[in-house]
């Protein structure tokens, strides 16, 4: 158990001094996170608007720091180049992030255009009918995304490994309003990049 714990952290570790130096990306991140806290919640009231919510806002938040703010240039802090940190990045890196992307966009184009998705579920006959069937469409894909990857890393790696990186994503919500919250409030002071220590 100390060693999957330890690897967790590891993960995580690696994930915020590698990926989250922008103070901005990590404002956007607490954003992202409490907005995951709440599909969480909203997972046992209404999985639709669960999936809703932590794509609609919480990935999109999330995602567009990683995109916009954070630096792809040498990484002077850690002594890497950014070719190396994708190259070691176990889980979703920006080339599988941008796949990742290119699906979920795509899923509500494929239901405006076929609702029924092909005969595979009930077609929607209303506006709400059509993001009930969005929301439970990015619900399956981050389920599947998830296991996808895990079951993947189990090969690339080990089923430690995998699990481990499976429990830091759904940890990631919790994890980052801990280590993020001030980070609006160095961003007003003018600190555009976390000096991490």
């Amino acid at each position: 158990m100390s060693n999957f714990l330890n690897q967790v952290h590891i993960l995580q570790w690696d994930d915020h001094r590698y990926y989250h130096q922008s103070r901005i990306n990590q404002t956007l991140h607490l954003i992202s996170a409490l907005s995951f806290l709440v599909a969480y919640v909203f997972l046992f009231v209404d999985p639709a608007i669960s999936g809703l919510i932590g794509w609609g806002l919480g990935m999109a938040t999330r995602q567009s720091g990683h995109i916009f703010f954070e630096p792809r240039a040498f990484d002077e802090i850690n002594g890497v180049s950014d070719a190396h940190k994708e190259a070691i990045k176990i889980g979703f890196n920006m080339q599988r992030k941008a796949i990742l992307i290119g699906v979920w966009l795509s899923l509500p184009l494929t239901l405006w255009f076929s609702p029924s998705l092909f005969g595979w579920i009930e077609p929607a006959t209303n506006l709400t009918g059509f993001w009930h069937d969005t929301g439970i469409s990015w619900l399956a894909l981050a389920i599947a995304g998830i296991g996808f990857r895990t079951v993947h890393l189990f090969f690339l790696r080990n089923p430690l490994v995998g699990l481990a990186w499976a429990t830091k994503i759904l940890l990631d919500p919790i994890h980052n309003v801990a280590i993020y919250w001030r980070s609006p409030f160095a961003l007003l002071k003018g600190e555009m990049l976390d000096p991490i220590h």
